[in-house]
């Protein structure tokens, strides 16, 4: 199905049905192809290590658990 702004905000019980209907639909925006939703059960599964970013830090040799603790920290032990 091909698909509008206009159309996901007043015809979006349409597009909701194509998506039931296990169809893709591609969204428009001033006639260019800006994105695609695609049913929930249908999406392809994200594979980690074929993204640019994985083993970015090889040479790190911290855990994720530390990793991840010293992302979350809060602001103030930076002053």
């Amino acid at each position: 199905m091909k698909a509008s702004i206009v159309d996901l905000r007043y015809k979006m019980k349409d597009v909701l049905k194509a998506l039931d209907a296990r169809e893709t639909v591609s969204i428009y925006y001033h006639g260019k192809l800006k994105g695609t939703i695609v049913p929930a059960n249908s999406a392809k599964k994200f594979d980690s290590k074929k993204h640019p970013f994985f083993g970015m830090r090889k040479d790190d040799k911290r855990s994720v658990k530390q990793v991840m603790k010293e992302l979350r920290r809060p602001r103030y032990h930076d002053l």
